[in-house]
């Protein structure tokens, strides 16, 4: 089989590639060991986060890292065997998440931020999926005063990005969602973001976007991306029905992209920050009607097609260990307390693998020194959101299109 382009990966990112590579009048394989969005794409909170126009920092201040040390945190936990594995990752995460550096991170990431809305909107309404997005925002949840109190300061510093939002007493919250406990011991206060939309099912998404793909008159294909290879008139990479070349190839694999980069010489950070999920059912005559974002034990809970879904925060880890359950356990714990959860759904949770970048950008662009070989991969906490307009920059930069931004701040050539 012969195309203009092979796209590796059938996540929300890949997905995303290959439609708008279509649109820009390509023929399009999406290759990938399983159907579409049933890897990293199944297992997130749901959110297209247009309100996230801070990138997720690195702490910097002792108390914060003197907490994280001990491994007792609900959002964050590690592996200590792990460590020393990941440790260069962690120092230039950490170096990347000073005031200076971070702002320029948040510059770079703003433009992609911004058009995340509508570039979903786009591809909702071409694909017919608009029973899966709920245009309720999500509510950032906090349980003492003093962080509530903090965190509409941070939100009113906000001012210049024009965000939407709404400042919730504990009154004002429990109107909202009546099944959450309140007061003392329970939610203190809440800020209302009402710019970002949420998925109901995120997999699913990704599914009926991959429909529309095939609707179109483009293949997807099971294969293996690390079969990779460069050819005379450009790259084959082997599939269950045999041979696939293309002029051009995209990796973007998520979490799995250095099975590719790393073949050809590339010395890109990648590095993995794990996660779980699992879904619960709510006790009789309760109900929750807006993703809820617990910011003091960093985890959510999001109404989804198969319950309440749980997401966890970070959990450092091999990548290939099996799972853990503390940190959903914890979180679990702590979720009880505000919510009447039922029964989980899942014998066991889902535990998924987030790509991340040390400066908190992904790499988009061409391979420096191999024609023919582009990079869309990296995008962190944030692959459902940026998916669509990472997909929507990569297809232009690759057909002399219409560029919806600048695309240096991601380009693959920053790490050398």
């Amino acid at each position: 089989m012969k195309a203009d382009v092979i796209v590796l990966g059938a996540g929300i990112v890949g997905v995303s590639t290959a439609l708008h590579l279509q649109m820009q009048g390509r023929s399009v394989v999406l290759v990938d060991r399983k159907v579409p969005g049933e890897g990293t794409s199944y297992g997130n909170a749901g959110l297209i986060e247009r309100s996230s126009v801070i990138p997720y920092a690195f702490p910097r201040n002792l108390a914060a890292l003197a907490k994280y040390a001990l491994n007792r945190s609900s959002d964050v936990r590690y592996d200590p065997l792990y460590l020393p594995r990941i440790a260069p990752f962690l120092f230039s995460y950490w170096r990347n998440s000073s005031p200076k550096k971070l702002a320029v991170a948040a510059r770079a990431m703003l433009p992609l931020v911004e058009a995340s809305v509508s570039e979903h909107d786009a591809l909702v309404e071409a694909a017919g999926a608009a029973h899966l997005i709920r245009e309720k925002g999500w509510i950032a949840a906090y349980k003492t005063p003093a962080r509530f109190e903090t965190a509409v300061a941070q939100a009113k510093a906000l001012a210049s990005y024009r965000l939407s939002y709404d400042v919730l007493s504990p009154k004002d919250f429990a109107a909202l969602e009546p099944s959450f406990r309140t007061g003392e011991g329970g939610i203190a206060g809440a800020v209302h973001w009402r710019d970002p939309k949420t998925v109901t099912d995120p997999g699913e998404l990704t599914k009926q976007y991959a429909r529309l793909f095939e609707s179109r008159g483009g293949v997807v294909a099971t294969g293996d991306a690390a079969t990779l290879a460069p050819a005379a008139d450009g790259w084959t990479v082997t599939a269950s029905t045999g041979q696939l070349s293309a002029r051009e190839a995209v990796v973007a694999l998520g979490p799995q992209s250095g099975l590719v980069f790393r073949r050809f010489g590339y010395r890109i950070p990648l590095a993995v920050k794990r996660g779980y999920h699992r879904h619960y059912r709510l006790e009789a005559g309760h109900s929750l009607g807006h993703s809820v974002v617990d910011e003091e034990a960093g985890y959510v809970l999001a109404p989804m097609s198969r319950g309440v879904r749980l997401t966890t925060g970070i959990e450092f880890a091999d990548p290939k260990a099996p799972a853990m359950t503390v940190q959903i356990s914890r979180d679990e714990r702590i979720a009880r307390a505000l919510l009447p959860l039922g029964e989980a759904v899942e014998e066991t949770p889902w535990l998924g693998l987030r790509p991340c970048l040390p400066d908190m950008r992904p790499v988009i662009g061409a391979a420096p020194r191999h024609p023919g070989l582009w990079f869309n991969f990296g995008h962190a906490h944030h692959g459902l959101t940026l998916g669509p307009v990472t997909g929507r920059l990569l297809a232009a930069m690759m057909t002399g299109g219409e560029l919806p931004t600048d695309p240096e701040p991601y380009a693959p050539s920053r790490f050398g």
